[in-house]
């Protein structure tokens, strides 16, 4: 039985979707990591195919489930809460601009279930030269290595215990959304869980590596806001 079940959402970037995938193969202990392909290009289709037999992961292509254009996030996270209760096991979340390192998952698992009343537990998310990056800077020079948070922990390298999966149904999660970190964050803390950062085991994150149209914010102001107000690009 695994100590968890690992799943990543995958919309083409492939380079560093290979990087996410080949660091979760590489991870101490046993667990059962899913990829989820949402539409993707066929040539990723294709390279994702030939890659699951090396690095041992379950292939989903939602394009044979659903008929809805990506983000496909709620889905996602419906299919990945039902197999994880069937297993009896946490969810974790590892994005594809997510690099873990070696013991990530095992002392994620492991925090778990030695703090107090664990909903959510997330690894704070560094730069490549390990400065603390998007979306953490808030916590930018915290002392404690893990941290009783209100803040919304980000899906980046996120563990959902087994308790809060059980708790309430990701079919609550709004269509009209594309990402949920926000509301499952405030749901578990509504249900009265703690949601805790560790700041001692970072994850190198690529930020909108799958996203590129988000690097606009920074080259286009003006077509950035068009996506993700006009257009809702971004419905968080």
């Amino acid at each position: 039985m695994p100590k968890t079940l690992v799943i990543t959402p995958v919309k083409d970037s492939i380079d560093t979707t290979l990087q996410t995938i080949e660091a979760i193969h590489a991870a101490d202990g046993d667990h059962l990591h899913y990829v989820y392909n949402d539409f993707s290009t066929p040539e990723t289709k294709k390279i994702l195919e030939k890659k699951k037999k090396k690095f041992g992961f379950e292939l989903i292509n939602l394009e044979e489930i659903t008929n809805t254009p990506s983000p496909n996030y709620n889905l996602v996270l419906q299919m990945a809460q039902r197999k994880a209760i069937d297993l009896k096991v946490p969810l974790v979340i590892v994005e594809s601009d997510v690099i873990i390192k070696q013991n990530t998952l095992d002392k994620m698992y492991e925090l778990s279930l030695s703090t107090e009343n664990c909903g959510m537990l997330g690894a704070i998310t560094t730069d490549e030269s390990g400065q603390v990056n998007f979306p953490y800077l808030n916590f930018k020079g915290e002392k404690k290595e893990i941290t009783d948070t209100s803040h919304s922990l980000s899906f980046c390298c996120t563990l959902l215990s087994l308790k809060l999966l059980e708790s309430f149904s990701f079919k609550e999660l709004s269509s009209e959304k594309h990402w949920y970190d926000v509301f499952i964050s405030r749901k578990s803390k509504l249900l009265g869980f703690k949601n805790y950062l560790v700041t001692y085991l970072p994850v190198v994150h690529k930020p909108h590596s799958s996203r590129p149209w988000k690097q606009l914010k920074y080259t286009n102001p003006l077509k950035y806001y068009y996506n993700k107000l006009i257009k809702r690009k971004d419905r968080i």
